[in-house]
Order: structure tokens, then sequence, then C-alpha cells
């Protein structure tokens, strides 16, 4: 999926914009144990509290492409004979209606998921959405349409309880400390299954989300999924930085560091500035040529590549937002941080001056020290 198609699917997620007639789910306690379950029809909800319902589940479908939003890829096997895909499938053939498949797919998130000491809600809601036709001017012709994207969103809230605070008791017109009990807290992982992709349904793969990019829930995504987890954004960056340095054996340096995330920086920022929907990826091949502007040898370039493949996989794509952090530039040593603006990291340098080793930015009129203005000596 892209960002259009994950646009499009998130202006549904309004009262009388959609097909979701009702909401189900159930609260799971600290112990695993089913509390209650939720069977509720939306347009007989209070306005609010539909609403409430609503963008939680439309926070599935929030956050970055390649961070927060992951796409998950069955294999053939899998659709053709599978029971993780045979149970996703009746959930959305069953528009969620069928109680046994309702009562399995629960007990699969509760047996796997891993949520501490925490209570959760599973929410879960079925749409069906009628495809416009789009003309070549991009227009969408909603006459026109004859396709019917069919699909299921699925959220998993912590429930908390709530903080004591003073509030006004009008019974005994005085003000006391008081507090609901419990409070649906935003999604931590969700998914939407299946994917949206050229507006239509594709069963070979489904979305998933994670509130938190480094915290993917993995034995949420084998229980459900069991499809072959995928690296979070911080893994990434840890296999990407060990690429680095084993590929180029003791070459590199602060130089090369500060090429790679230059252009790595700025394709981000082209890609943002074209409002490109499709996600923006980097092979290995990329960062190749990057390495060899900066004067690296092919034995060294051959050998960052071997490890890519070794640690990602033979021409994986990946998102440069996941390799590097794109909104600073911050360099270690002794105990020292030095922070510049990424625009700006071609200042810092590596210095050996009478035998010691300096780090180097060169200075400007001003200066400052905890935001007060000094002289220079």
């Amino acid at each position: 999926m892209n960002q259009k198609e994950i646009s499009e699917l998130k202006r549904r997620f309004r009262l009388g914009k959609n097909a979701m007639g009702r909401v189900y789910g159930c609260y799971v306690g600290s112990q695993k144990e089913i509390v209650s379950y939720l069977d509720e029809p939306l347009d007989r909800m209070p306005e609010d509290e539909a609403e409430k319902y609503l963008a939680l589940l439309k926070k599935v479908l929030s956050g970055a492409l390649g961070r927060n939003l992951i796409d998950i890829v069955f294999s053939t096997r899998q659709v053709a004979d599978s029971d993780e895909h045979r149970r996703l499938m009746a959930l959305q053939d069953s528009k969620l209606k069928d109680g046994e498949v309702r009562q399995e797919f629960y007990q699969a998130v509760i047996d796997a998921l891993d949520m501490g000491e925490s209570n959760y809600l599973i929410l879960l809601a079925h749409d069906a959405y009628d495809v416009p036709h789009r003309g070549k001017d991009g227009r969408d012709r909603a006459d026109e349409g004859d396709t019917v994207f069919s699909y299921i969103v699925c959220c998993v809230c912590p429930v908390k309880d709530g903080k004591l605070e003073l509030g006004y008791c009008a019974g005994e017109n005085e003000f006391h400390n008081c507090a609901p009990s419990q409070i649906v807290s935003p999604p931590e992982l969700g998914f939407l299954f299946p994917a949206f992709d050229d507006r239509a349904a594709n069963i070979y793969n489904a979305l998933t989300y994670a509130r938190k990019p480094d915290e993917l829930h993995q034995e949420f995504l084998d229980a459900i999924f069991h499809t072959e987890p995928p690296m979070s954004p911080g893994e990434q960056r840890e296999a990407f930085q060990t690429a680095l340095r084993e590929g180029l054996e003791g070459a590199c340096g602060l130089e090369v560091v500060q090429a790679v995330h230059e252009r790595l920086t700025a394709k981000i920022e082209e890609h943002r500035e074209a409002k490109d929907p499709e996600p923006l990826a980097v092979t290995a091949k990329d960062v190749a040529a990057i390495l060899r502007d900066c004067g690296a040898e092919e034995v060294q370039i051959e050998a960052f590549c071997a490890k890519c493949g070794e640690l990602f996989g033979e021409g994986s794509a990946l998102s440069p937002a996941n390799l590097i952090d794109s909104r600073r530039f911050e360099v270690w040593s002794a105990g020292i941080t030095v922070s510049v603006p990424p625009e700006q990291s071609y200042m810092v340098e590596t210095r050996s001056i009478d035998g010691k080793k300096y780090l180097l930015i060169p200075a400007g009129e001003g200066l400052e020290v905890n935001g007060m203005p000094v002289d220079w000596t």
C-alpha cells in the first residue's frame, strides 16, 4: 500500500462515511482472562462515543510507512492452505458476524500477545467500500465504480487506571478527588486485512501498525500472520551500521558517515517535497555509489554489499529513515556529545594535532554558555 491508498481509507473512519455497522471486541485482564465482550451497533451509540471508537480504529492507519506501518506478505502456500490465513479470511468473509471465528481470533491474540501486566481492549470492525472509479483527471466517479473492497481492521488498546484529580461533586457541592476507573489508551498495535493495493483487495498482503516502531510485538505478528517477522527500524539501523563498519574494515571514518548521512537525508527531503505516495527505498547498491564517491576501495564496497545481503537479504529495499536519523547529527567522544543540524554536519572534522585526536568545529562571531553570551578570550 502507498500513502494515497492509506489516506483514501482513512477518510472513511467518520460517521456516515463508512459501512461499519458494528464494533466488536473483548476486554482482557492482566491475567489474560476475558473480562467482557463488546458487540455494539455504531449507529445506536451516542455520536461522541461512536466517534471515539472510529478514532481508535483509524489510528491503525497512521504513522510512517516502513516504520509504524509495515507490509506483511503471505506466501502462496499460506494463502492456499494455512490456519492463519484461513482465520483472517473467515473473519473477513463473515463480516465479523461469526462469533466462533471471533472467539478463535481473540484467543490466538491473548495466548501470544505480551502486554506485561496491562489490561487491554481488542477492537474489530468490518467495512465494505464501494471504490469509485478514478478518471484520467484524477477525480473519483462514484457512479462508475465496480469494485467493493471488503476488509477488517483490528487494534489493541491498553486500558489504564484513571488518575485522581480534583473534581466538583454536585450532590455535595464540594470538590473531591475523583477519577474514571478505566481509560482506553490509543492503540499499541493493530492491522488491516486484506491490503488495499492498486485500490483493490490483495489477500496476499496485510498492513500492520505499531505505535512504537522499535516495538513491533513480533509475538503477535507470528501468531496472527505466521510470517518471518520484519526487522524493526532500530534493528535495521544497527544492521546497517554493522555492514558499514565491517565492510569498510577500518575505513569507516567520520567523512564517510557524514557523506552517507547527507545523501540519505537529501533523498528523504526530496521525497517529502515531491509528495510521492510510494514509500522511499534504497538498496545496498545505492549506498555503494555513495561509498565509491567517498573513495572507498572496490573490495570494501563489495564487502559492504555482501554484508547487507547477509543481514537484510539479497536485493532488499530499505527505508532511508530506518537507516539514519535525518533530524539530527551527533558525534560522541570521551563523554562529550557534539550535536549539529544535519545540513551542517560537514562543519565537524577530525584532526590529529601533536599526536592528539581532536574534533574541530569552526566558530562564528557569537559565543554562548548555557544561553549566556560570553566574550572570546
